[in-house]
Formats: C-alpha cells, structure tokens, sequence
C-alpha cells in the first residue's frame, strides 16, 4: 500500500484535490477559502452548493478579527476545536457562552435550552462580537432576537447549526435580517464546519494561504 506520511504534504495533496473539484465554481472575494476549508474538514464537496454568504460577510468577518474582536462559540466543542495560534496572533479573545454564571439554574426555571440561555447573557455583555454558532439553534434564534431588539451589533453570524428540529428556520431567520453572516441551507452543518469557517477567516485576516506548498 503507498500512502503520504508527510502532514504538510497531505494538506497540499487535499488542497488541490478540492481546488481542480471547484473549478467553474464562482465565489467573491475571501468566500473560495471559506469554502475550501469547510470541504477540507467535511470531506463533503455539497458545501459548495449549500454554504451562503450574506453581501461582505468575509470582509466584515475578516476586519473584526483583525481589530482583534471577540469570539463567542455555542458549545465547548467549537471552543476547544479553534485553533489558538492563530487567536494569539490577532489577539483575539475566546470565549464559550455556556461557561456564563447561572446558566443551569436560568435554563431550569424558564425551562428553554442552556444554550438560549447562555448565548443571551453572553451576547447582552460582549455585543459586538463574532458569533459562532455549529450547534443549537435556539442560541441563533436568541441571537436573532437581541439583533431585533437593538441589543447587539455582531460584524458576523456564523450560524451553521446542525439538526432536525430548528436548525433550518434558524438559519433563514438570520438570512432575514441585515446581520452580516455566513450560513448553510437547510439542516446540515455543525460544529466542524462552523469551527473550519472561522479558521478561513482566520487566515484570511492574517494574509495566509493554507494547503499550498
């Protein structure tokens, strides 16, 4: 059996695969890397067709990670899967909404999901963060609504949960509004493709390449 053993060599070889795939593909500015990097880390070429970008969703996304925003993610998943290089290198800052104070009893009490719950207290304090969400639906659908209500200004939405049950009218309801954001369609996503978008606009923000030798 021949196989590659070399790490940089193999994220080459997948690079090129993806690339010589998408030819004939046309994307804007920044939205070709997004795209590869979620395929690179889904093996999953449909992406292509599914991811949506909203007008300078990139450009929003990339110039926030460079004034060094924070990042707010949905799950402890998505928090431990981002690479923390590349956050030092930007200095941006990182933190998981389910780690806020309280969450367990609020969530108790209102008997909604920990994640709308923690996702609003988060969001309230740091409301011009990029918001990263790979998970629970009800954290964009509270997302949605601070966004309604005047009580945030994220510069991007990262809103690709995954699931059966709200994860699609999720999505659409954050494609209905002005929020600059970078979404799936329909059910599919989670936390892998939203944790593989924000490494794109990661590299993207510090004038990186990846996959090329």
């Amino acid at each position: 059996m021949d196989y590659r053993l070399n790490p940089r060599s193999i994220e080459e070889e997948s690079f090129r695969i993806i690339r010589n795939r998408l030819l004939g593909h046309r994307f804007g500015p920044g939205e070709q890397t997004v795209v590869e990097r979620v395929i690179h880390a889904t093996a999953d070429f449909s992406y292509a067709e599914t991811l949506r970008f909203s007008p300078e969703a990139v450009s929003s996304g990339v110039a926030a990670l460079q004034r060094g925003c924070t990042v707010v993610t949905d799950t402890r998943m998505a928090w431990a899967g981002i690479n923390r290089s590349l956050l030092r290198s930007l200095g941006v800052r990182l933190l998981c909404a389910l780690d806020a104070e309280g969450v367990e009893v609020v969530s108790r009490a209102q008997g909604v999901t920990r994640a709308m719950v923690s996702m609003k207290m988060v969001a309230e304090r740091e409301r011009e963060a990029l918001f990263l969400v790979g998970n629970a639906p009800t954290a964009l659908f509270a997302l949605v609504k601070l966004f309604e209500e005047g009580k945030i200004v994220p510069p991007l939405i990262v809103g690709v949960p995954v699931g059966l049950v709200g994860a699609k009218e999720a999505k659409d309801a954050l494609r209905g509004t002005s929020i600059p954001s970078i979404t799936t369609v329909g059910p599919r996503g989670g936390t892998p493709v939203a944790v593989a978008i924000l490494h794109a606009l990661l590299y993207l923000a510090l004038g990186e390449s990846h996959g090329r030798g």
